[in-house]
């Protein structure tokens, strides 16, 4: 089930993995773009703004750390014009690019994702809507475009124990009061992963 804090003005939602897949595949009912935003926010970390940014041309193999990474220009968390940066791709999702790109024949230059900031908001809300009509679960009413980019910051942070400073540089966080609150919200499973083991000792 979708976690959720609504102590504060704004809701916070976190999706697992699986909830991620139900999120692509519906929103990839309405076209295939809209499972690769999905992809983009959901398992690359892009802020909803960053997504129309990338295409094939920003995409290349690091032979070196034996991984995707693309390049990004997204917001400046302190402050001034965008910053560039390298983002990792999933070794999945980049499959899923090449396929995406071969079929539709993109250029290297055609962008991935070539909508708006809001329209991509609204392929969310309108997949949310969906999940919540399907499931009669109302807590995927309040998944926003920034749930996914915290659900995967949080996934790799706290469930995966990736390093704060990989994080801060493949998701374009320039100083750690930025990144922080991703640090705050473990799953069930890894509080009773963390819990279980604390008592075994």
């Amino acid at each position: 089930m979708v976690r959720i804090d609504d102590s504060d003005p704004v809701v916070k939602c976190w999706l697992s993995p699986d909830e991620l897949d139900y999120l692509e595949r519906t929103a990839g009912a309405a076209g295939w773009e809209q499972e690769i935003a999905m992809q983009l926010m959901g398992r690359c970390g892009l802020r909803v703004s960053e997504v129309s940014y990338p295409s094939t041309e920003e995409l290349r193999w690091s032979k070196d750390g034996d991984i995707w990474l693309f390049e990004v220009r997204g917001k400046n968390t302190k402050g001034g014009g965008p910053k560039t940066r390298d983002a990792w791709m999933p070794e999945t999702v980049a499959d899923d690019i090449h396929k995406y790109t071969r079929e539709r024949k993109l250029s290297e230059s055609d962008l991935w994702v070539d909508v708006s900031t809001p329209s991509i908001r609204r392929w969310v809300k309108e997949a949310t809507q969906a999940i919540a009509d399907e499931t009669g679960n109302k807590r995927w009413k309040s998944v926003s475009s920034h749930d996914l980019r915290r659900s995967w910051a949080t996934y790799h942070l706290v469930e995966r124990q990736v390093d704060v400073r990989t994080m801060m540089a493949i998701g374009g966080w320039s100083d750690y009061s930025a990144i922080e609150p991703y640090l705050a919200e473990p799953t069930e499973r890894r509080i009773g992963e963390a819990m279980l083991s604390s008592s075994l000792h």
